[in-house]
């Protein structure tokens, strides 16, 4: 794809609006998002800021609910910094109940609503919540782990239906007044605690990230000037409310200039168009796998009846990017990375597909990443002086980002032992620090970068190292292919770990037309050894495949439900317990 002027012209419009929005932020210190929303009611009144199915709330209405919440945070001694839990679905509740309780100072938690049973537990336990607020519809989740539930935490129900066991949040502040709080009471300071939200856990336990004012500040505001966000703009949701891009980016952007956001329970490929057209958004984001699905949709009536001007998010790869824009006429795509609890950010502000973005020359004194090599072990390769080794044009390497005081703030988790283990020392100077991303990325001779795979995620196998990303995206090209995920599992006998594919098929799928189709594109030692035939793969909030139990059960067919496939050396064909035998024993030679 030829870069034209225009590109760049563009993209360089987008960067300077970001930084205008957010050059003041830290100016007034008691400046947050939760009185930024009080703001917005004054200037934008009765003008829709939230709908959902059968509502809309507008700016005053959830400014007012704001404020009820957080006079009932007071009336119930929730003290600064004493966290919340919050365990609801998708709705403008979720978030007038986090913007009240920040606003006096409170630390709200957003827990992942697809857990249960110990994954929740243990998300609770992590922030010692001196609250837990459950929506109605997964109170008996909650009820089911009582006995582990932090000591002394008081939980309150939100809504109808719920097991009737704990007393109602949404009866407690119905009759509290909707006024704004006096300005300077309890507010907290820009660079406070308001939220922890958790890391994904797709391959090890999830972590609570610190999350402070600014940030909640600087997404919104970056993001808003990055999409050129109007009044007259209104987003479309369905991504996860407990994380940072579904929960704050998606909104916030749309919310601070007078924009609205149309929100959405969760991701549904049939009524993503029908919800586009009947919402009138003019914007959505997306995750890399929310694309994939709708491009390997039947057609439906409304995919070109949409007013979409732009679609932003992360993870949409090249072998589907041109495919799904061309089909769905988006006609501007801004792919971003960046995470939760990190201090490297890329913005692809030229839509290069496949790209996750690059750094303008004006501003790589400061934001640019850094990609260092690995050893075998995976960690930072260091030479005779003891610094890291830069990659050059199109090596492979971790990314690695400045903390301040030069750099970007970093916040960290819940455990600070989980924070520093992320921090990298003596980089390129004595008394340097750098975070840890864990993803592999190489850049271009023209400044792009392109994310490669997560450390976690890459296997060595027959003496090279393995992209899962990149077999999984060769696999999702194979006709027939509706979804796939890949890992590495152990082999008695063998160095290393050998390929996996976890795959959902269409009928009649032929795994000799996938041989084939795997050959012409990667080499011998990239090809999955094992196929595990699933009727659906198991996916986190974000629609990123759990691969962690998958590899641990590795291909045992006795313990398996699954049909497993072996590739033999010349077809893959039925793993049965006699096969099984002959390749843990070293007769079968993978």
């Amino acid at each position: 794809m030829t870069e034209i002027p225009e590109d760049r012209n563009a993209a360089r419009a987008s960067w300077l609006r970001a930084l205008e929005m957010t050059k003041g932020i830290g100016r007034d210190p008691s400046l947050t998002f939760p009185i930024v929303v009080e703001l917005l009611a004054e200037k934008f009144g009765d003008a829709p800021a939230l709908l959902s199915d059968g509502e809309v709330w507008s700016f005053r209405a959830l400014a007012g609910q704001t404020s009820r919440v957080a006079r009932w945070a007071l009336d119930v001694g929730l003290g600064a910094g004493e966290t919340v839990a919050l365990f609801m679905p998708n709705a403008p509740e979720y978030l007038a109940l986090w913007l009240g309780i920040t606003r006096v100072g409170g630390v709200v938690a957003l827990v992942n609503s697809n857990l249960a049973g110990d994954g929740l537990a243990r998300s609770l336990a992590l922030v010692a919540p001196r609250h837990i607020i459950v929506g109605a519809a997964l109170a008996q989740r909650l009820s089911a782990i009582a006995p582990h539930l932090p000591a002394g935490a008081q939980i309150w129900e939100y809504g109808a239906a719920g097991t009737g066991k704990f007393p109602r949040l949404d009866q407690a502040v119905a009759g509290l007044p909707a006024d704004p709080l006096p300005r300077g009471e309890r507010a907290p300071r820009i660079f406070d605690r308001a939220l922890y939200i958790y890391t994904s856990g797709t391959t090890g336990l999830a972590k609570a990230a610190n999350v402070s004012h600014e940030r909640i500040m600087h997404w919104s505001h970056w993001f808003a000037g990055m999409m050129d966000t109007g009044p007259q703009d209104r987003m479309y949701d369905c991504l996860p409310m407990y994380h940072g891009v579904g929960g704050i980016v998606a909104i916030g952007a749309a919310l601070v200039v007078g924009g609205s956001v149309a929100i959405r329970p969760g991701f549904s490929v049939r009524g993503f168009w029908d919800d586009v057209v009947r919402f009138d958004c003019t914007l959505f984001q997306y995750i890399g796998e929310l694309c994939r699905y709708l491009a390997a949709t039947p057609p439906d009536p409304n995919e070109r009846r949409h007013r979409i001007r732009l679609c932003c998010g992360s993870g949409l790869g090249a072998e589907v990017w041109e495919k799904f824009q061309a089909r769905f006429g988006i006609p501007r795509i801004l792919e971003f990375y960046a995470a939760t609890e990190g201090v490297v950010s890329l913005y692809n502000c030229e839509g290069r597909p496949g790209a996750i973005g690059r750094v303008p020359q004006f501003l790589a004194h400061r934001a640019a990443p850094a990609l260092v090599k690995l050893d075998e072990a995976g960690a930072p390769m260091r030479d005779v002086a003891g610094r890291c080794v830069l990659c050059g044009t199109g090596e492979v390497g971790e990314a690695l980002g400045r903390i301040g005081p030069n750099g970007v703030r970093y916040d960290g988790y819940s455990a600070e032992a989980e924070s520093e283990a992320k921090v990298l020392r003596g980089v390129f100077a004595a008394n340097d620090r750098w975070f840890r991303t864990g993803d592999l990325m190489r850049r271009d001779k023209s400044g792009f970068y392109y994310f490669v795979d997560r450390i976690g995620d890459t296997f060595r196998w027959k003496g090279e190292n393995v992209s899962t990303a990149e077999v999984a995206a060769a696999i999702a090209t194979c006709p027939g292919v509706i979804d796939a995920a890949v890992y590495g599992v152990r082999v008695p006998g063998a160095e290393g770990r050998a390929g996996m594919a976890a795959l959902v098929v269409e009928p009649g799928f032929e795994f000799a037309h996938l041989r084939r189709h795997l050959a012409e594109r990667l080499p011998a030692y990239a090809r999955p050894v094992f196929l595990r035939l699933c009727s659906a793969l198991e996916t986190t909030g974000t629609l990123r495949p759990v691969k962690r139990q998958m590899a641990e059960e590795g291909f045992e067919s006795a313990a398996i439900a699954d049909p497993l496939f072996v590739d033999d050396g010349d077809a893959y064909v039925a793993l049965d317990a006699a096969l099984h035998r002959r390749i843990v024993t070293g007769e079968l030679r993978l």
